[in-house]
Parts: structure tokens; C-alpha cells; sequence
């Protein structure tokens, strides 16, 4: 399964910014908008324009590209459907994280591993490319590799990390951390020096 583990590409810093923002602007709209109390298709429209772009980069770093993205749709599909049982849900990222982690388990029940394709036309265009990193990745937990990838490859916040895996701040310095350790002796790193 180590295949589906492949990291986005990085987002540069104003992307990361401007993203956090956007997100940020977004939800305080949807505060507002949740005031109702059934969720119309524009109320829809702003939380699922404030939510998906985290779920879903939640669900593809917990469960890779195909699973992932597969199991943020699932996860609307099924809040377009109850959206009446999400009045008064405190975290709907949160919650609709489960709801996709469900559907991603589902899914991998019906699917067979996927090779990962050889990687030794990247190390040439790019020099910062490390080869070991995707086998180092895929040996992560699902929660590990979340907060890793949600937190240094996406750049979020460990607040806005945590919010959108649905987990508290604490839990989500203790994967990170966990993680990260586990990173740099696949690596055989230490502070940015190799052993």
C-alpha cells in the first residue's frame, strides 16, 4: 500500500497564507450561516467550501490520493444527505473526518495494494528529492502521517491540523512528534544531519 502514500507538492509560503485565510474567512462566514436550523443548499455551498479543501487533504494524507479524495466525497455526499443531523455539531470537519474515515475503510476492504512507481526520474529533476521518504512515510501510522503531512507538507497550524482531524491539540503534538521521531531514524537523521 506504500503506493498511495505520495505526498502533495508542497504549497509555498504566500500559497500557505493565502489558503489559511481563505479557510479562516470561510468558516467565520459559516458561522453565521449555521444559525438556521436546516442547512439550505447555500448554507451547504459555504460550509463545504470552508471544510473540503482540509478534509480532504486530511483524508488523502491518512489515506492516500485514491482513498482519500474517494473518502472526502463520500463524507459530502453523506452531509448533503443527513444535513439536518449536522445542526448543532460543534467541529464539522471534525465530524465529517470520521464519516470519510469510515467510508476510506470501506473502500479499503475492496481494494488490493498499489505498487508505487519508481521514483528515479524525480531524483534527477530534483536534487531535493530523498528516495527513502515514501517508504519512510508508508511506515507512519494513519494518524502519524496525517499530522506530519497536514502540518510541514500543507503548512497548517497545529490548531487548524487538529480542528480538521477532529482530534485535540494535544493528541495532535503527540502523533506529530511521534512521527517525526520515527521520520528521522528511517531517515537516519538528526537535526538535519545524516547519521
Amino acid at each position: 500500500m506504500s503506493g498511495e502514500h505520495v505526498a502533495a507538492p508542497p504549497l509555498s509560503l504566500v500559497e500557505r497564507r493565502a489558503e489559511r485565510q481563505l479557510f479562516t474567512d470561510a468558516v467565520a462566514r459559516f458561522a453565521v450561516v449555521r444559525l438556521s436550523l436546516l442547512m439550505d443548499e447555500e448554507s451547504f455551498a459555504v460550509m463545504f467550501g470552508a471544510v473540503e479543501p482540509g478534509l480532504r487533504r486530511a483524508l488523502v494524507a491518512w489515506y492516500g490520493p485514491l482513498v482519500g479524495k474517494e473518502a472526502a466525497a463520500d463524507a459530502f455526499s453523506w452531509a448533503w444527505e443527513h444535513r439536518d443531523r449536522l445542526d448543532g455539531v460543534g467541529n464539522i470537519g471534525g465530524y465529517l473526518f470520521r464519516v470519510g474515515q469510515s467510508a476510506a475503510k470501506r473502500e479499503l476492504e475492496w481494494r488490493r495494494p498499489i505498487e508505487s512507481p519508481e521514483r528515479a526520474d524525480c531524483t534527477e529533476r530534483d536534487s531535493s528529492y530523498e528516495p527513502r521518504l515514501d517508504a519512510a512515510m508508508a511506515s507512519l501510522s494513519g494518524q502519524q502521517r496525517a499530522a506530519v503531512l497536514m502540518v510541514h507538507g500543507y503548512g497548517y497550524s497545529l490548531r487548524d491540523a487538529a480542528d480538521v482531524l477532529g482530534v485535540s491539540l494535544g493528541t495532535l503534538r503527540t502523533h506529530l512528534g511521534r512521527g517525526l521521531d520515527r521520520l528521522r531514524k528511517e531517515l537516519e537523521v538528526c537535526n538535519g544531519v545524516s547519521f
